[in-house]
C-alpha cells in the first residue's frame, strides 16, 4: 500500500532512514512492528541497550532532516520515501526497498518499462558504440535505459537513450557528478532524463556505496544487460543481484583474447541470455513472467513480537561473518519467527549484526 506522510512523518521517516545503524533492512523491521516512524526513533534507544550498547546510536536531529530536506529543495530535487506513490513500484517490491531516495529531473520515468545497460569504465570502442546503439534502439521502442553513469559503456549507454527517456543512478547524493568528465552529461541528464541517489546531497561517493547503487540499477530495471565486464566487475555484481531479485540477465559475447568478454562470456556461460541486439532483449523481456505485485514497505500492522536478553544473546553466539537466514536461527533457537526478529534488530542497532537482503544476518 502506498501512504501520503504528513510533513512531520516524512521528516521522522527520513531521520530513520539516516539514523546509525538503520539499514534497509532494519528499517523494514522497524516499520513493521512499529507502523509509525516516530514511533520506531522513541523507540530506538531501549532497542540498541536491549542488544547490549552502552549509548544509543545517533539519531539525526530534526534540525539536521530540515537542512538535508533544504539543500534537496535547493537543487530542485524531490525526497521521495519508500510508501508514496512517487516511489518507483518494480524497486519497492524488493525485499527491503531502499528506505529513501532523492530525484532530480523527471521522476515520471521511474515508472516506465526500465532496462538496465552496464558494462566496463576501461570500455573498447565497439562496446561503447554497441551500448549506445542498443540504449537508442530501446528507447524508440518505448523503454527507458538505466544505468551508474561511469565511464565507457555506462556514459555510453547513456548517452544513446537521452532522446527517448534516461536515468543515472548515483553512488553518492543527488549531486555528486563522478567522474568529473561527465558534468555535462549530468546536466542534459537532469534535464531530459532523471537522476536518482539513495544518499543525501552533498554526500560523494565511497567504495562501500556502490554496491548499494547497483541493487537499485538491478532493482529499477526489468531486465539487465551486460556489454562488457572483467571476470571481477560491479557489472557482475550488478548482474547477480538482478538475478537475486528475479529480473532477466543478458550479455553481450565477446572475443576470449580481450579481458573485458571474459566477465560477459561467462555470464553466458551460467545461463544468462545472449544479446546480439535489441531484439534479443524484446524476447527475453516476453518470457518474464513478471514481478511479483509491487508493494511499498510501509506496513501498519506489527509483525515482530517482543524479544528478551537471553534469546538476542543465543542470537548473537550464534551469528558470525558467514551469513545465515534467519529461518535457520528460529530453527537453532526453537522460538518463533517474530521474537528471533526483534533480536537481530535489537543486535544490529548496537552495532554487534549486520542484517542483509533476503533474510540473512551475519556478525558486523
Amino acid at each position: 500500500m502506498t501512504q501520503a506522510l504528513s510533513p512531520e512523518a516524512r521528516r521522522d521517516w527520513l531521520r530513520l532512514a539516516r539514523t546509525e545503524g538503520v539499514g534497509p533492512v532494519t528499517f523494514d523491521q522497524l516499520i513493521r512492528r512499529y507502523a509509525e516512524p516516530g514511533r520506531a526513533l522513541a523507540a530506538l534507544p531501549d532497542l540498541a541497550r536491549r542488544g547490549g550498547r552502552s549509548r544509543p546510536p545517533a539519531i539525526p536531529t530534526v534540525d539536521e532532516a530540515e537542512a538535508e530536506l533544504a539543500a534537496g529543495e535547493a537543487l530542485g530535487a524531490q525526497l521521495i520515501c519508500a510508501c508514496e506513490a512517487d516511489y518507483p513500484p518494480s524497486l519497492a517490491a524488493l525485499d527491503p526497498a531502499p528506505p529513501v531516495l532523492w530525484a532530480r529531473g523527471d521522476v515520471s520515468l521511474l515508472d516506465r518499462s526500465i532496462i538496465a545497460i552496464v558494462g566496463a569504465r576501461v570500455a573498447s570502442a565497439a562496446g561503447q558504440r554497441f551500448a549506445r546503439g542498443l540504449a537508442a534502439e530501446l528507447g524508440q521502442a518505448g523503454h527507458v535505459v538505466v544505468s551508474g553513469m561511469a565511464r565507457g559503456i555506462d556514459g555510453a549507454a547513456h548517452e544513446g537513450s537521452l532522446e527517448h527517456g534516461a536515468i543515472a543512478v548515483l553512488g553518492g547524493g543527488v549531486n555528486d557528478i563522478y567522474p568529473p568528465e561527465h558534468r555535462d552529461l549530468y546536466q542534459r541528464l537532469i534535464e531530459q532524463g532523471c537522476v536518482v541517489a539513495e544518499h543525501p546531497p552533498g554526500r560523494q561517493a565511497q567504495a562501500r556505496d556502490f554496491p548499494r547503487r547497483n541493487r537499485i540499477i538491478a532493482g529499477l530495471a526489468r531486465a539487465v544487460v551486460v556489454v562488457e565486464a572483467e571476470l571481477r566487475s560491479g557489472s557482475l555484481i550488478t548482474a547477480r543481484l538482478a538475478a537475486e531479485q528475479g529480473r532477466e540477465v543478458l550479455a553481450v559475447p565477446g572475443s576470449p583474447l580481450d579481458p573485458r568478454a571474459r566477465g560477459t562470456n561467462d555470464l553466458i556461460r551460467q545461463g544468462a541470455a545472449l544479446c546480439e541486439g535489441a531484439s534479443d532483449v524484446f524476447r527475453a523481456l516476453e518470457t518474464l513472467d513478471g514481478l511479483r505485485e509491487p508493494g511499498a514497505t510501509y506496513r501498519p500492522r506489527a509483525e515482530i513480537t517482543e524479544s528478551d536478553p537471553a534469546l538476542t544473546e543465543m542470537v548473537a553466539a550464534l551469528l558470525s561473518p558467514t551469513p545465515v537466514s534467519r529461518d535457520e536461527l528460529v530453527r537453532a533457537t526453537g522460538r518463533e519467527v517474530g521474537a528471533v526478529a526483534a533480536a537481530l534488530v535489537e543486535l544490529a542497532l548496537a552495532g554487534r549484526a549486520e542484517l542483509l537482503p533476503g533474510g540473512m544476518a551475519a556478525t558486523s
